[in-house]
């Protein structure tokens, strides 16, 4: 696939000297999510507002759709739609005549068709009546999302979409999310809950202190730096970990009848076959064997840790 936003070095600097993107690369490709994974001031909002225009960019440069984003901005605009994480409509204005409004910005023609298509889409065809003010706090963000859509952009940003929404209005916002890109859009989010990445992403970026740790496929991802647990449970309970064990570094469980091992999936050996071997000759008799894979919070977290060392 062709790159549809490519971003060169980009670098922001505020008054005051703080740095909130330190040269960050990326290149999106059309048609695909990635998600953007950070800590609260990681960058993430400052990357998409500068690359919506909203903020000014430092040096570097930006690229959307072959656009650049200075000079030729209202072309890459148009491209554009964007969700931002804060609420922001005006409450006593309806929703049709909010989206209609939101079209008309970007120099669209009147479409009532396509209103109508945007707003069933995200089940607000039946709101369309109603003032901003009478909506909640999922319909009022799926009205952000509407008049994201409605000028029929290549790109979608998402800025923390399902923050502060309930977890079964959060599974129909991925599902919304998953129709867009089936028709072509381009999604990029940001956000703090690691099972959306997991769940709709195809690619994953960590950034952290203004600095793009890495960005990969989430299932290379989690391969790579995936590591596997062996939970060994016990017949009876020990007071502690056999001295012979040591090298294997087990962990005990505080009930005394479990054995936590971790394994790096890249390794050539895991070397539980020499573990098993350990454990039986130190007198221990197994109960039960249970495998499971690091989660993709897992990895987040000790790459940010890595990162603050």
């Amino acid at each position: 696939m062709a790159a549809i936003v490519d971003i060169r070095d980009l670098r922001k600097t505020y008054d005051g000297g703080f740095e909130a993107l330190k040269g960050v690369n990326l290149s999106i490709e059309e048609g695909e999510i990635i998600a953007l994974l950070g800590p609260n001031g990681a960058g993430k909002t400052t990357l998409i507002s500068t690359i919506c225009g909203i903020t000014n960019v430092g040096t570097g440069s930006i690229t959307v759709g072959g656009f650049d984003a200075v000079r030729d901005y209202r072309q890459a605009r148009n491209l554009i739609g964007l969700v931002p994480q804060e609420i922001n409509l005006e409450p006593f204005t309806k929703v049709i005549d909010t989206v209609r409004f939101s079209r008309g910005l970007f120099g669209k023609p009147r479409d009532e068709a396509y209103v109508e298509k945007v707003l069933r889409q995200l089940s607000l065809w039946d709101k369309r009546n109603a003032r901003a003010m009478e909506l909640s706090g999922g319909m009022k963000r799926r009205v952000l999302i509407a008049k994201a859509l409605v000028h029929e952009p290549r790109i979608l940003f998402l800025d923390e979409p399902t923050a502060g929404v309930d977890v079964e209005l959060r599974k129909d916002m991925w599902d919304i999310v998953s129709e867009l890109q089936a028709q072509g859009v381009t999604i990029i989010l940001t956000t703090h809950y690691i099972e959306e990445a997991e769940a709709i992403a195809d690619r994953v970026g960590v950034i952290n202190k203004g600095e793009l740790l890495l960005v990969e496929d989430k299932a290379t991802l989690m391969a790579r730096l995936g590591q596997k647990h062996l939970q060994i449970e016990l017949q009876e309970r020990i007071e502690a970990i056999p001295e012979a064990l040591n090298p294997h570094g087990l962990e005990l469980a505080t009930d005394g009848q479990s054995l936590h091992y971790s394994y790096d999936t890249r390794g050539e050996r895991t070397g539980i076959t020499q573990l098993l071997n350990d454990i039986a000759a130190a007198g221990l008799v197994l109960r039960d064997i249970r495998t499971q894979e690091s989660s993709l919070e897992e990895i987040f977290v000790s790459l940010v840790r890595e990162d603050a060392a």
